[in-house]
C-alpha cells in the first residue's frame, strides 16, 4: 500500500473524500449525542435569531453596543451552520464521508467566521472602552459610519487567512489514509493526512493564529485594563456597578471563546488526547454560540426589558 502511495505524483491526490471520525468510537452514544446537539443547535439558532430581531426592532436597543451584538449573533449562526448540520447527519448515518471539495469549503468558512469573530470581539471591546473611558465623545467617535467600518473590517478580516490557509493545505498531496479524527475539517487533523513535509505550513499557521487570535485578544486585554482602571477611579459605587455591568457580558463571552480556543491551538500536540481536543473544540464551536445570547439576555437589563416588551406585544396581539 505504501509503495503504491509513493508512486503517486506529488501534484496529484488520490483522495477524493474524507471520513469524519467524530465520536464514532462510541457507537452507543450516537443517538443520545444527536438529541443533545440537536437541542443545542435549536437553542443556538432560536437565541441568536431572537437577539437579531429584538436589537433590530426595539427602539431602545439602537446603540452601537447592540449593533455589534447583532453582528455577533449573525456570526454565531453562520459559524454553527458550517459545522453542526454535518455533525448531526453523521450521528445518524454509517457513511460519515465528506467530499474533498466539501472538506475544503468547510475549513475555509471555519477560518473565515472564526477570524471574523475574534476581530468583532475586539471591536466590541473598543466600543465599551470609548463608552466608559471617553463618554462625552462617545456619540461622535462611535457614529454610524465608524460602526459599519468596524463591523465590515471584522467580517472580512477572515478572508486572507481562510484563503491562504485553505489553499495551501489543499494544494498538498493526500495519497494515503483519509480518516479525519475530528467532527469537522479542522486544519491540524487534516494536515496529519498530507503526504508531504508540512513544516513551512505549520510555521505560517502559527503566525496566522497569533495574528488573528492572540493579537485581537491582546487588544481586548489592554482595553479592559484601561476600562477597569477607569471604573475603579469612579467616585460612586453605583456608577462603578453600572459601568461594569455594561461590559460584563462581553467579558464573559470573550473568556469562554478565547479560553477554549487558545487551549486547543496553543497547547503542545501531545498535551491532549484526540477525544479531549474534540471536546475543547465543541466548547467554542457549538457551546459558546448557544451561551452567548443567554449571557447577554440574563446579564443585560435592557435586553431583558426588550424581550418582555416584544413578547408581551406578540401575546397581546395574539389574544386580540
Amino acid at each position: 500500500m505504501m509503495n503504491e502511495d509513493k508512486e503517486i505524483p506529488k501534484n496529484q491526490t488520490s483522495v477524493t473524500e474524507f471520513i469524519l471520525v467524530g465520536f464514532s468510537n462510541h457507537p452507543e452514544l450516537q443517538a443520545p449525542l444527536f438529541i443533545i446537539f440537536l437541542l443545542v443547535y435549536t437553542i443556538t439558532l432560536t437565541g441568536n435569531i431572537l437577539i437579531i430581531l429584538i436589537t433590530t426592532i426595539d427602539s431602545a436597543l439602537q446603540s452601537p453596543m447592540y449593533f455589534f451584538l447583532r453582528n455577533l449573533s449573525s456570526l454565531e449562526i453562520c459559524f454553527n451552520l458550517v459545522i453542526v448540520p454535518k455533525m448531526l447527519v453523521n450521528f445518524l448515518t454509517e457513511n460519515k464521508t465528506i467530499s474533498y471539495a466539501g472538506c475544503a469549503t468547510q475549513m475555509y468558512f471555519f477560518f473565515f467566521f472564526g477570524a471574523a469573530e475574534c476581530c468583532l470581539l475586539a471591536a466590541m471591546a473598543y466600543d465599551r472602552y470609548i463608552a466608559i473611558c471617553n463618554p462625552l465623545r462617545y456619540p461622535d467617535i462611535m457614529n454610524r459610519r465608524a460602526c459599519f467600518h468596524l463591523a465590515g473590517i471584522s467580517w472580512f478580516s477572515g478572508f486572507p487567512v481562510s484563503t491562504v490557509q485553505t489553499t495551501w493545505i489543499f494544494s498538498l498531496p493526500f495519497c494515503g489514509p483519509n480518516r479525519v479524527n475530528h467532527f469537522f475539517c479542522d486544519s491540524p487533523p487534516v494536515l496529519e493526512l498530507a503526504c508531504a513535509d508540512t513544516y513551512m505550513f505549520e510555521i505560517e499557521a502559527l503566525t496566522a493564529t497569533v495574528l488573528f487570535i492572540m493579537f485581537p485578544f491582546l487588544l481586548i486585554l489592554l482595553t479592559y485594563i484601561r476600562i477597569i482602571t477607569t471604573i475603579l477611579r469612579m467616585p460612586s459605587a453605583e456608577g462603578r456597578h453600572k459601568a461594569f455591568s455594561t461590559c460584563s457580558s462581553h467579558l464573559v463571552v470573550v473568556t469562554l471563546f478565547y479560553g477554549t480556543a487558545t487551549s486547543t491551538y496553543f497547547r503542545p500536540k501531545s498535551t491532549y488526547s484526540p477525544d479531549m481536543k474534540k471536546i475543547l473544540s465543541l466548547s467554542y464551536t457549538v457551546i459558546t454560540p448557544m451561551l452567548n445570547p443567554i449571557i447577554y439576555s440574563l446579564r443585560n437589563k435592557e435586553v431583558k426589558g426588550a424581550l418582555r416588551r416584544t413578547l408581551g406585544r406578540r401575546i397581546f396581539s395574539y389574544k386580540k
